[in-house]
This record gives C-alpha cells, structure tokens and sequence, in this order.
C-alpha cells in the first residue's frame, strides 16, 4: 500500500481552509523542508563540527548550542523564503524577526518558534525536536509587528512539532485533529504514520524533573507522591519517565498516555517554558488529541500574552490526569499564582 506524503495530505485538506488559498499549505511544506535538513545535521552532528556551545547566551539565559544556531538559520531562511510569512518569532531572538520582501507583502501569517527544543541533550545523542505555532497576522500590511504575536493561543491558525530521534516524525493540527507524518529517508518524503492521533484519557506515566523536587508548589509534592502510591484500582504506582527534551516527553505521553508536568518552582516563580512557542502549540495539539493542557489552575490557551518570552507552568497530557493535578494544586497550593 503506498504511503501518502506530507504534500499530498496538505493538498488534499486544503479545501478545510478556503480563505488560505494555498498560503498555508505553502506554509506547512517549507516547515517540512527546513525540518529534513535540520535533521539531516543532528543525524551526522558527531561528525561534523556542530557540536558543542558557541559560547554565546540567549535571550533566556541559556548557552547557545551550534545546532540551535544552525536550527535557528535554516528555519527562519525557509519561512522567509516561502512568502507566506510576515513575521517570525523564535526563541533564540531577542526581538521579533520582521520579513520584509517583494514576495511576502501581502503574507498573511507570522510563526513562532522554538527552532531546537531540548538542545541542551544534543551532545550525548537524545532525541531533540522544533516547535512550531502559526497565526493569521492582525496587522493590515508591510512587515509584521510585535502586536501580530500577542494574541491568545486559541487563536491558532495551526501548530506542530518535529521530533528528531530514531526516525524523525512531524506532528502538526489545524484544529482538526492531530497527524503525524514520518521522515522515509528513502524517497526523502514525510509519509503518514500516525493518522488521526488521539491520546489515552488516563493514562501511567508522569513525567517531571524531580531532581527539583524541594522547589516545586505543594500541590506538585503531593500529586507525585499519589504517582507513587500503590493502589490496585488505579494502577497506581505510574513509572516515572523525564526525557528533559519537553517534545520528547510529550510526544510519548500524547502515544501511549500520561502526563507532563513544567510547574513553577521556587527558583522560577513564573515557570519556565514559554507561553507563545512552547506552551500554546503544544496545548494546541494536546487538545486536538484529546487532552487537557493548563498551567495547574486555568487553559493554558487562554492566557492573554503579554510579552514575546512570556513564561507560564504546564500540566498537559491525559485529561484525566490533569484534572487529578488540578485537584491537587487547587487543594495545596491556593497561593500559587500560576
């Protein structure tokens, strides 16, 4: 049975976007080019001089990889490249990246990114992936500004990720449904792997760097010692899985069910990941599939952005799950602003 390709499922679901005319579909396969060459240069990274920091710090505080920087470049020369997009966020960029050129003058969409999540696993050979959310721009014309970005993640035009690990698989929606694709290395194609992906509604696996364990809320302490508790109903204890590359993590709770938990932490009283580039495409999918998505207390799509690095804690995965948290944030930790 042949396999149908990334394009050919774009194509043949244009028809869902009438007021794209194209632009999307257009949109979705340049993420597709520009995440085969980046795969490309993590699959050979031990051979080549792309290992290792550049000795530089990011807007967020964190050493710079050579391959965040190579991820960061093929990225944004692909949507720049590709007309459809005004503007372009990313985490490695302090300010928003304007796209101002003869072809994209009339681009209807800005993308936020994280062009290479989890890069602090790169050197010992741990799945890494990109992340990806697009929006309709709302300003009316000329290069994107800085307000096309803040807007609600219920907003979202569409969203995805691409996982590089053992095979490199592209996970996207536009809101109806969840697909991934797998990267043939033989024909060079994103070929359709994981149709219509829905997630467990319960499911054993929690996963959280418990290394920060003193640091965390008390509604956290206490929902990972109910992880830990033995009990046969709920078939309880769950195993305790932490990749430390968030797409990683939650591409296989969102396969076989569980939930990730990013919670503030003393050191980090806002949380850590980011809301526009991080949290919100990931909500975006998690709920397609059927999950919860939340920051411990309220939708994590619901949020009002309010800064392009905006911060925010994440429960998401198995909606049964997260509800659970909830349960416990709400009881032990009412003073938490999250």
């Amino acid at each position: 049975m042949k396999s149908k390709t990334l394009g050919q499922f774009i194509i043949e679901k244009q028809a869902d976007f009438p007021f794209a005319k194209g632009e999307l579909s257009r949109l979705l396969r340049d993420i597709g080019i520009a995440a085969k060459i980046v795969n490309r240069e993590v699959n050979k990274a031990g051979l080549v001089e792309i290992l290792g920091e550049t000795g530089e710090t990011n807007i967020q505080g964190e050493k710079v990889k050579k391959l965040d920087v190579f991820a960061n470049e093929q990225f944004i020369a692909a949507l720049s490249a590709g007309g459809e997009v005004c503007a372009i966020a990313s985490e490695e960029n302090d300010e928003i990246i304007p796209v101002d050129s003869a072809i994209s003058k009339n681009a209807k969409y800005v993308v936020a990114m994280d062009p290479l999540d989890g890069s602090s696993n790169i050197d010992v050979n741990v799945s890494v992936g990109t992340i990806f959310s697009i929006y309709r721009r709302t300003s009316l014309s000329g290069p994107g500004t800085l307000e096309d970005f803040m807007q609600r993640g219920t907003e979202q035009i569409a969203a995805g990720y691409i996982i590089y690990g053992s095979s490199c698989m592209l996970v996207y929606t536009t809101g109806k449904g969840v697909n991934g694709f797998t990267l043939d290395p033989s024909i060079g194609e994103f070929c359709l792997s994981h149709p219509n992906m829905m997630t467990r509604k319960d499911g054993n696996v929690y996963s959280v760097n418990e290394g920060n364990y003193l640091h965390f809320p008390d509604g956290v302490k206490k929902y990972i010692k109910y992880c830990q508790e033995e009990d046969k109903a709920s078939s309880r204890p769950y195993s305790s899985r932490y990749i430390g590359s968030g797409v990683a993590d939650i591409h296989r709770n969102l396969i076989v069910g569980g939930i990730y938990i990013y919670p503030t932490t003393t050191k980090s009283p806002k949380g850590k990941l980011r809301l526009l580039y991080e949290c919100n495409p990931l909500a975006f999918i998690i709920e397609q599939a059927g999950g919860k998505a939340t920051t411990g207390s309220k939708r994590i799509m619901e949020i009002d952005i309010k800064e392009l690095h905006q911060r925010t804690p994440l429960f998401c995965g198995s909606a049964d799950m997260v509800d659970k948290a909830m349960e416990f944030m709400s009881k032990y930790s009412t003073t938490e602003k999250v």
